[in-house]
């Protein structure tokens, strides 16, 4: 396997594993929560295998996620591992729909309740799952800074923000880290956001690298899918838009082929090919994906290939389904959709 390498994310000395493991999808989302033992099997598997950065929110499950990754954190050397958890999002229903929340005294109620679950003394990066537009971001952004003052969070970070956002929230205090999609399958970020980041030095950290699964399973990941997954509505998982990116995944895997690796391998190799400020979360509930996943750390990619990946990978559909955020737009400036314009 190869070796994993080490980033920095931002300009305030966060580092952590170039590839981190996405927890979500071991207690929520992708169907029921898996088995508490094997899932901390992997987490602790990841972890020998250099995965340090683990990603985690508090409504996983809700709260279930955190306490999993408590439980299999013990007996592991608090300072060998960058754990990266979530507020913002409180769900109404079971996929939604959402209410976002960012006064200052839900963020540090939820930093609180966030650390009794992990059973830790402080959260390595905070992260703003989604953007309270009903207040003023730096009044957010002044709790998180008091945060980090008393030492329950080290580093600050925003999920899904726009470039506006990003910019007043680090006059207020130095955001490390902005969390977005981004893969072959979602590139509305390199738009604003990336340039943004990377004008003021934060780090990104692309979640669903490998499209949900797509690039691990291709088209038949619509195959069989619990009720309560969340890929059953997604858009380019759907009829004429399903049937075009399969395609498109058809040209990819050969590509793959070429290169003796793997399709999912060759998508998160395109991520990692993006910069040394790139921390992509691949997540997983599955050692042997895991594996295959640390393999793209061995795949070198030409800028020429580079190119040819970026010139046949054009995908139909909505990111996001819109029925999942279905309350969230009067009060986020979540770029859920394709057409989303970042303010």
């Amino acid at each position: 396997m190869p070796e994993m390498k080490r980033i920095k994310l931002g300009s305030q000395g966060l580092e952590v594993s170039a590839i981190g493991l996405g927890c979500m999808g071991m207690s929520f989302a992708y169907g029921p929560a898996k088995p508490e033992h094997d899932m901390i099997q992997l987490i602790r598997h990841a972890i020998n295998s250099g995965v340090t950065h683990l990603d985690t929110s508090d409504v996983y499950g809700p709260h279930t996620n955190e306490i999993l990754i408590g439980k299999a954190l013990k007996g592991v050397k608090r300072e060998e591992v960058q754990l990266a958890t979530k507020f913002g999002i409180k769900l109404l229903g079971s996929m939604g729909p959402l209410e976002i929340h960012g006064e200052p005294e839900y963020v540090r109620a939820c930093c609180e309740a966030s650390l009794k679950r992990l059973d830790v003394d402080y959260i390595d990066l905070y992260y703003a799952h989604r953007i309270d537009t009903k207040i003023p971001i730096e009044i957010m952004m002044g709790e998180l800074k008091k945060l980090v003052e008393e030492g329950k969070i080290k580093y600050i970070g925003l999920s899904e923000a726009g470039p506006e956002t990003i910019r007043r929230a680090h006059a207020v205090h130095p955001i490390t880290a902005v969390q977005q999609e981004w893969s072959l399958w979602s590139r509305d970020a390199e738009e604003e956001i990336i340039p943004t980041c990377r004008e003021l030095g934060i780090g990104f950290v692309p979640y669903s690298p490998l499209g949900s699964g797509f690039f691990a399973s291709g088209p038949k990941v619509v195959q069989n899918l619990e009720d309560n997954d969340f890929r059953k509505i997604l858009p380019r998982l759907q009829g004429e838009n399903l049937e075009h990116n399969k395609l498109v995944y058809e040209r990819v895997s050969e590509m793959a082929r070429r290169k003796g690796c793997s399709t999912s391998q060759l998508a998160l190799a395109w991520v990692l090919h993006k910069g040394d400020d790139v921390g992509p979360i691949v997540g997983t509930t599955k050692i042997e994906n895991l594996n295959q996943n640390l393999g793209a750390l061995g795949v070198k990619l030409t800028a020429q290939e580079v190119a040819e990946l970026e010139s046949m990978a054009s995908f139909k559909g909505a990111r996001m389904a819109e029925e999942i955020f279905a309350n969230s737009y009067k009060n986020s400036d979540t770029p859920l959709l394709s057409s989303w314009k970042s303010k």
